[in-house]
C-alpha cells in the first residue's frame, strides 16, 4: 500500500490546507476591493472538500496517523453540513463586510483555517488532536472578532473572548492531563478500555472529567460558563458573530460525542449529573434573560445558551436515539443561526447595524416577503410547529423521557414557554408597529435567494423532519457502535 493511499480519509483536510496557504499568496496579488476571485476561490474550495469528503467516504470506521485520526459515518456527516453552513455564512457577509471594508483576504483564509480546526475536531480519536483542532479554530476566531481594528466594542469583545477562551482551554488540557495520569493512555478508546478494566486512581479519574466537562461547557456557552457570549455576539461584527454561532456548534458537538460517550462513557454516573445541572441552567438563565434584551444579537446569544441546554439534554438519555437527536438539534441549530443573523446583516446598511429590536418595526409594510422569513425563522427559534424547531425539541425531550427524566422535560418545555415570549414580540414588532424607516431594502439576488431558501428549509423540514432526522441517527449508530 502506497504513502498516499494511506492518507485516503484526511484527503479533504490536505486539500483544504493547501487551498487556504494558495489564496493566502493568490489575494496578494488581487487588486480589486470587492475580491471576487479571492471570494470565488474560497467557494471552489468548499466545493471541493465536499466533492473530496463524499468520494472517500467509505463505509465502517477508518483510522490513520496512529488511531489519532478517525474517518466514520458521522464524521463525513458533520464535515459536509460544515461546508455548507461555512459557505452559507460567506454569502450572507460579503456585502455587509463589503461596505465596512472587512471584506478581506485575512477574513477568508481566517474563515478556511477555522474550518481545519473543525474538521480536525470532528475527525479527532486521540486528546493531542482534539485539544490541535479545538485551539486551531479557537484562535482563528479570537482572530475574526478583532478584525474590526478601529472598533473599541469589537476589541474589547476580543479580549473577552481571548482571555476567557485561554482559561478554558487550560482546564481542558488540565483535565486531559489528569485523565492520562489515570489511565496511562491519550488515545479515547483507549481510555475507555483502561476505565472498563478498572483504574487505580478513581479520585483522579473523576477529578479530571470536571475539568473536561468545564472546558466543554465554555465552548459550547453553557452556564456557568456563559457570560462571555453575550459579550462577543453583541461586540463582534455581525459577519463574525454569525461564523462563532453557526459551523463550530457542529465541531464542538462532535468533541462532546468523542470525548463523553466514546472516551468516558463507563463514567457516564458522573458526567450525567454536571450535564444534567448545567442543561436545565442554560435553559433556565437563557430564556429568561433574553427577555430584558433590546439588542436583537445580545438576544440571540442568551438565545443560544438556551439551545445549548437543550443539546446537552439530548446527550442525557444515554442511546442512540438521544445522541441523534442531540446531532438533530445542532444542525437544525445551526440553520436557523444562519438565517437570523442573515437577515440582521440584510437590514444593516453602511453605517447602519440592524441589531436593535425597534429596527425590526414594521418591517411587514416594508417589504412582506422579509417579514415572513423572519416569522419562520422565530417561531422555529421559538418552537412552534409546523417549523423544525419544533421537532427537534420534542425529539430531544421524547429521548429524556424514555430515560427517565420526566421531570427535566417538563421543567425545559416550561422555560421554552417563557422564551418563546422574546422570539413573538419580534413578530409582534415586524406585523404590528409602525416603521421607524420606510427606506427601501436593497438586497444582492444571492443573498435574497439563500434567505428565502433558508428560511423556506426551516418550514420544509419541519414538515418533513424523517430524512434528516435518520441520517442524524444511522450515522450516531454507525459511529459508535463499530468502534
Amino acid at each position: 500500500m502506497s504513502f498516499l493511499s494511506t492518507l485516503y480519509p484526511a484527503y479533504a483536510e490536505i486539500f483544504l490546507l493547501v487551498m487556504a496557504c494558495t489564496i493566502l499568496i493568490v489575494d496578494l496579488l488581487v487588486v480589486n476591493k470587492d475580491r471576487t476571485v479571492t471570494y470565488l476561490l474560497v467557494q471552489f474550495t468548499l466545493l471541493g472538500c465536499s466533492l473530496i469528503t463524499v468520494a472517500t467516504h467509505e463505509p465502517g470506521v477508518t483510522h490513520l496517523f496512529h488511531n489519532m485520526f478517525v474517518d466514520d459515518l458521522m464524521s463525513d456527516v458533520l464535515k459536509l453540513l460544515s461546508y455548507l453552513s461555512v459557505s452559507m455564512a460567506l454569502v450572507y457577509s460579503r456585502n455587509y463586510l463589503l461596505t465596512r471594508g472587512l471584506f478581506s483576504g485575512e477574513f477568508m483564509v481566517l474563515t478556511l483555517f477555522s474550518l481545519l480546526g473543525m474538521m480536525v475536531m470532528i475527525s479527532a480519536s486521540h486528546f493531542l488532536t482534539l485539544y490541535l483542532g479545538l485551539e486551531l479554530l479557537s484562535l482563528c476566531l479570537y482572530a475574526m472578532v478583532a478584525l474590526q481594528r478601529d472598533s473599541a466594542t469589537a476589541t474589547e469583545a476580543a479580549m473577552k473572548y481571548f482571555i476567557l477562551g485561554a482559561l478554558a482551554s487550560g482546564l481542558l488540557l488540565y483535565g486531559m492531563s489528569m485523565l492520562y495520569g489515570a489511565t496511562a493512555t491519550l488515545d479515547v478508546a483507549g481510555v475507555s478500555e483502561a476505565i472498563k478494566h478498572g483504574v487505580p486512581n478513581k479520585e483522579l479519574l473523576v477529578f479530571g472529567l470536571v475539568f473536561v466537562v468545564a472546558g466543554l461547557a465554555f465552548k459550547l456557552g453553557a452556564v456557568p460558563f456563559h457570560m462571555w457570549v453575550p459579550d462577543v455576539y453583541h461586540g463582534a461584527p455581525t459577519a463574525m458573530t454569525m461564523m462563532i454561532g453557526s459551523a463550530p456548534k457542529l465541531a464542538v458537538f462532535a468533541f462532546v460525542m468523542r470525548i463523553l460517550v466514546e472516551g468516558l462513557q463507563p463514567l457516564m454516573v458522573d458526567w450525567s449529573v454536571m450535564l444534567m445541572i448545567m442543561a436545565i441552567l442554560s435553559i433556565a438563565v437563557g430564556n429568561i434573560a433574553a427577555i430584558a434584551q433590546t439588542n436583537i444579537k445580545r438576544m440571540l446569544a442568551f438565545s443560544s445558551i438556551a439551545h445549548m441546554g437543550f443539546l446537552l439534554l439530548g446527550m442525557l438519555s444515554g442511546n442512540i436515539e438521544g445522541y441523534g437527536s442531540a446531532m438533530f438539534y445542532a444542525v437544525v441549530y445551526v440553520l436557523m443561526n444562519l438565517g437570523a443573523f442573515g437577515m440582521i446583516m440584510l437590514l444593516s446598511r453602511e453605517g447602519f447595524e440592524a441589531d436593535k429590536l425597534e429596527d425590526f418595526k414594521g418591517l411587514n409594510q416594508r417589504n412582506p416577503w422579509i417579514a415572513f422569513m423572519m416569522l419562520l425563522l422565530m417561531f422555529s427559534m421559538a418552537g412552534i410547529p409546523p417549523t423544525v424547531g419544533f421537532f427537534a425539541k420534542f425529539m430531544v425531550l421524547q429521548a429524556i423521557v424514555s430515560a427517565g427524566y420526566l421531570w427535566l422535560a417538563v421543567a425545559a418545555v416550561l422555560f421554552s414557554l417563557i422564551g418563546a415570549y422574546y422570539y413573538l414580540r419580534i413578530v409582534k414588532l415586524m406585523y404590528f408597529d409602525a416603521p421607524e424607516s420606510h427606506e427601501q431594502i436593497k438586497m444582492q439576488p444571492d443573498t435574497s435567494l439563500l434567505i428565502s431558501i433558508n428560511s423556506l428549509a426551516v418550514l420544509a423540514l419541519g414538515m418533513m423532519p424523517g430524512t434528516l432526522m435518520s441520517v442524524c441517527v444511522v450515522s450516531v449508530r454507525q459511529s459508535f457502535l463499530l468502534h
